[in-house]
């Protein structure tokens, strides 16, 4: 009963915490179930996912269409039975279909746009089976939020180490190398599918969205020991038509730096294999050159083309690092990495990829800087 108090007024007890529903967990309690099902439509869910997530709509893109214009057209009522009969049919796919073979003890956890209707659909009728199915409270929505408000703060636990070097010396490659070393890397180009520069774009997939990259990149931070450094490349605000995270890239530019540096052949002949498509495709990479008309004037652009043609792939990539790529990076990393001029030089003796290997090796040995070492 409320409590009266010496004044004469009544004081109510403290209101209980809100219930959770059955079955629900929070956007905290995202480790240790056996599957995490995504039962968006597949166009939601190519754009963004929780990691690691399988997609299993309760509506696919053209049937959430379908209820979505019976709401509006007619009634809430009429849309809630379509979506229903869809919703039916599409759980007895999946489970005479995905679901059929698992035990009695499968643990999924199970989430849509806002934790509304479309998964708790879906995890009613796996808890009415007898699976521990639960619901994320909150959907896709209160991951989302979880992501953005993290990758504002996590950066700050790390000590990043920033690879920094002109265009061609490999650091994407050295990258990869010191990863399979054992150290912590953060290839944040893997990630985007581009290389960074005019020519970069990866040839064998598109780049993400940028929450899917976002998601990638919290998703690596996660995994990462505090304790031990994490390497990176020296990226601008853009990557291709992505945006580095900003807390992310401030932390980066007043990182510890570590030149990497190779010779004008090294360096031409790393290109020529990270360009190779173009080789096959000249006219691809005229098309490409047309982006520097403003920086570089027609004349040049013309004279690059005709290289191009003719198959004078050498001269080609020995001038455009010249001309363009490193006066470029010199402007860029007087600006964004200051401490980069004054930091220790790694010299690339060759393009093959056990120079990159022995030169990763001999740095963490002799940096002290192993995976077994909390540096």
């Amino acid at each position: 009963m409320p409590a009266l108090q010496g004044d004469g007024t009544v004081k109510c007890a403290d209101a209980p915490p809100p219930r959770r529903r059955e079955g629900a967990v929070s956007v905290q309690e995202l480790e240790g179930w056996d599957e995490i099902i995504d039962a968006r439509s597949p166009s939601e869910y190519a754009e963004d996912r929780l990691p690691g997530a399988i997609n299993l709509p309760v509506l696919n893109d053209e049937e959430r269409a379908r209820v979505g214009s019976l709401h509006k057209q007619a009634s809430a009522f009429e849309a809630k039975k379509l979506g229903a009969a869809l919703v039916s049919r599409n759980i007895a796919h999946h489970l005479e279909t995905h679901l059929a073979a698992k035990p009695k003890g499968y643990r999924p956890l199970i989430y849509c746009w806002r934790g509304g209707n479309r998964s708790g659909s879906l995890a009613t009728v796996l808890r009415a089976i007898g699976w521990q199915a639960a619901q994320l409270e909150g959907g896709y929505k209160a991951f989302r939020r979880r992501v953005i408000e993290e990758l504002g703060a996590l950066p700050e636990r790390f000590e990043f180490r920033v690879i920094c070097g002109r265009t061609g010396v490999g650091k994407s490659r050295f990258l990869r190398a010191l990863d399979a070393c054992g150290a912590q890397v953060l290839d944040l180009e893997e990630m985007a599918a581009h290389m960074g520069s005019v020519l970069g774009a990866y040839v064998d997939r598109p780049q993400p969205n940028q929450k899917f990259f976002e998601t990638q990149v919290w998703q690596r931070l996660h995994s990462f020991n505090p304790n031990r450094p994490v390497f990176v490349e020296s990226e601008s605000r853009k990557i291709g038509n992505l945006q580095t995270p900003e807390a992310l890239l401030e932390r980066m530019r007043s990182a510890t730096c570590l030149n990497l540096e190779a010779d004008i052949p090294v360096r031409v002949a790393l290109l020529k294999e990270e360009y190779a498509h173009f080789l096959a495709a000249p006219e691809t990479m005229g098309k490409q050159l047309d982006c520097l008309v403003e920086l570089q004037g027609r004349e040049r652009i013309e004279a690059w083309k005709n290289q191009a043609v003719e198959g004078r792939w050498d001269a080609l990539v020995e001038d455009l690092l010249v001309r363009h790529y490193d006066p470029a990076y010199l402007r860029s990393l007087g600006r964004n990495y200051t401490r980069a001029p004054d930091s220790p030089c790694l010299w690339l003796k060759d393009h093959r990829p056990a120079a990159f290997l022995d030169l990763a090796q001999d740095f963490l040995s002799s940096s002290a800087c192993s995976p077994s070492d909390n540096c």
